[in-house]
């Protein structure tokens, strides 16, 4: 009867040591698929994410060392636990890289070129200053005799004009900026629309 007691615990313990040793193969198993597939996912992405010249950001950098560290963990359940997030840091400092580096490449390619100068104008600004090139293109003609209907409907239509007129002269740098411009034209809008004019 002890002996069968005996028999049945070792078999019992070797069950067990089975169970052990088929829990530690997979978790290593686990381990080692997750450390491949983090090794063809640099190799994919790292064009994406690294900066001319090929560096790659500290961030992602800091998160392959991790990984690559981990490599001689114990290979239980709570050491995949950490190395998924370890993998969760690494793919959040890949997806932020690779932002940045979009970010970067845009806004490069949505600067003007250092001999050309960006503005924004509305609809209605550009409309008026086209109106405005047009007639100074017409009058600038040696042919031209005709006296151009086109006229202001009031002083909020002239200054709302000149305000973009404004805006365009002051994206000139200011050594070639015209320097009395701005304070012609409102002259010339308070002379015609007088404050006495207004209130009679």
């Amino acid at each position: 009867m002890e002996i069968l007691l005996v028999l049945g615990v070792l078999h019992i313990l070797l069950i067990l040591t089975a169970i052990s040793c088929g829990r530690s193969y997979f978790n290593k198993g686990r381990i080692a698929g997750m450390e491949e597939a983090t090794r063809e996912i640099v190799r994919g992405i790292c064009p994406h994410y690294e900066m001319p010249e090929k560096v790659v950001p500290d961030q992602v950098a800091k998160a392959l060392d991790a990984i690559q560290s981990f490599a001689g963990s114990p290979s239980s359940a709570k050491g995949v636990q950490r190395h998924h997030s370890k993998i969760r840091i690494f793919g959040d400092a890949i997806g932020s890289a690779c932002w940045r580096k979009g970010f970067l490449a845009c806004r490069e390619q949505m600067l003007p070129r250092r001999d050309k100068i960006r503005i924004d104008l509305s609809l209605d600004e550009l409309t008026q200053l086209a109106s405005l090139a047009h007639l100074g293109f017409k009058k600038m003609m040696p042919n031209d005799r005709a006296i151009e209907m086109i006229r202001f409907n009031g002083e909020q239509h002239a200054l709302a004009v000149s305000r973009a007129v404004d805006r365009l002269e002051f994206a000139i740098p200011e050594a070639s900026r015209p320097a009395d411009h701005s304070a012609t034209r409102h002259a010339m809008i308070r002379n015609w629309w007088p404050p006495e004019r207004k209130i009679a």
